[in-house]
């Protein structure tokens, strides 16, 4: 089984101070995807980071001979780096998340909400919840929709690979009718790849087997983090093993 890639960290900014000085900066925060089947690529190895997880925003440029800074003699600005800010609402039985940043809008859905046990047939409330977020998608007015399925270290990686995959091109067939062929999908399973949680308890293992649907905020989120263009169904499915008791 592969290792499992881990997170990039978020950026930071350093400022160096001198022991008597105060050092004030101002920074700009700055949040840096049709209707037509998505198109499988098995051979693409996947993306380095978690998915949506690069900005593709320029830092801010910042003036360190400003007045307004007041920087203590011999003091420095550090470079500009972006800041991601994200809001993070999650219902009390945890079955669905949302994160908002200035940029994208992500809904994470439980597997168990929308399937049964190592299966890819949507249930019947499934429905309901999935038409729900692209009502969502069309008031942000968002033209390239990311559905990524993922699932728990339980079971083999393959397994998963084909499982998450084929969760994810359901919601996908449910999403794509109601927006139109101006939207463009991108349609990928990762298996066990980027957890959201610790697999060592059945609560983690539980948020970890979803899938996940992001798309731009409003007119200027066209170009969000990671998306690309183009519709790409690409690289594996997340890890619900078969003849796992845990996994659904």
């Amino acid at each position: 089984m592969p290792p499992t890639p881990h997170p990039g960290t978020p950026a930071t900014l350093t400022t160096p101070v001198t022991t008597t000085g105060l050092a004030l900066a101002a920074l700009v925060l700055v949040l840096g995807t049709g209707a037509g089947a998505a198109v499988a690529d098995d051979a693409d190895p996947g993306p380095s980071l978690p998915p949506g997880s690069v900005t593709s925003q320029a830092p801010p440029e910042v003036d360190s001979a400003s007045p307004g800074l007041r920087l203590e003699d011999g003091a420095t600005l550090a470079p500009a780096k972006v800041l991601d800010i994200k809001s993070v609402v999650e219902d009390l039985g945890g079955e669905e998340r949302r994160e908002d940043t200035n940029v994208d809008v992500k809904f994470a859905l439980q597997a168990e909400v929308l399937f049964a046990k190592d299966s890819a047939r949507l249930n019947p409330r499934a429905q309901s919840r999935i038409t729900a977020i692209a009502e969502e998608i069309k008031a942000q007015g968002s033209t390239v929709v990311r559905v990524f399925g993922f699932t728990d270290d339980l079971g083999t990686y393959e397994h998963g690979k084909e499982l998450s995959r084929k969760r994810a091109e359901a919601v996908h067939k449910v999403l794509a009718p109601g927006l139109g062929p101006e939207v463009t999908f991108q349609v990928r399973g990762y298996s066990e790849d980027y957890p959201i949680a610790e697999n060592s308890s059945e609560e983690g293992r539980r948020k970890n087997r979803r899938v996940e649907i992001t798309f731009p905020r409003g007119e200027e989120g066209q170009e969000s983090p990671g998306s690309g263009s183009g519709e790409d169904s690409g690289d594996g499915d997340a890890n619900e093993a078969a003849g796992s008791a845990t996994s659904p």
